[in-house]
């Protein structure tokens, strides 16, 4: 039985989405060059949401994904340059079909079975919608660990959405009551997330420096009853 993959930030993600992408749909050019990688990562086409990564971001989402062993450096004897690959498919056993959900789903957050269908060509066409539906409950059922969930249908939209647990489990009951949430896409709620947890953290940075501040005024008034 394989291990289960270790949840993936948003960054980690977006890159190990592109690693994937590119092996499929530009062989010719992978592994990808870092600049490569980066390009792929911010480009606007088929990427939701659209991201602006630098090279620094994805070196650090690189070697995040180094430590869970869903990436690696390569170095060809004619490259001068390091290269990156995915080990997505060494970690764990996914047909073509499967692999092209998941980096759809990697890519461009939560989708509907039609969008699925029409996205997924490049990696492996689907004859019609139960084929990608029955992927996706077998993808759903793995043990011991599922890959994708169906979301809830949401207010206003015809059909419910399937997303990837990579980043680990999703709470369908809290996006059921919270439709203005599960809108959004789940990179998005991640990038909130680490946005407010740094917002968090210059607020007690602020605190700490006035409190420092305000001990220094302390002692200095203490220091002059000696002097």
């Amino acid at each position: 039985m394989e291990e289960p993959v270790p949840a993936l930030t948003a960054h980690e993600i977006r890159i190990l989405g592109c690693l994937v992408e590119k092996a499929v749909t530009t062989p010719d050019y992978y592994p990808l060059t870092l600049n490569a990688l980066t390009l792929a990562c911010n480009q606007q086409s088929n990427r939701d949401p659209v991201v602006a990564f630098d090279e620094t971001t994805v070196v650090r989402a690189l070697d995040g994904l180094r430590t869970k062993r869903l990436a690696s450096v390569f170095t060809g004897a004619e490259s001068r340059v390091s290269k990156y690959k995915h080990s997505l498919t060494d970690a764990i056993l996914l047909t073509p079909a499967e692999v092209g959900l998941l980096c759809v789903l990697m890519l461009r957050g939560p989708q509907t079975l039609a969008e699925l269908r029409t996205r997924t060509e490049r990696f492996q066409p689907f004859e019609s919608l139960a084929e990608v539906e029955e992927a996706l409950q077998i993808m759903a059922s793995r043990q011991p660990q599922p890959l994708v969930v169906k979301l809830p249908r949401l207010p206003g939209t015809k059909e419910p959405r399937y997303s990837h647990l990579l980043s680990g489990p999703i709470d369908v009951a809290a996006l059921a009551s919270a439709p203005s949430a599960a809108l959004a896409e789940p990179a998005t709620l991640a990038v909130r997330a680490e946005n407010e947890r740094i917002t968090q953290l210059e607020s007690d940075s602020v605190a700490l420096r006035s409190e420092l501040a305000e001990l220094r005024q302390q002692f200095a008034e203490f220091r002059k009853q000696f002097e």
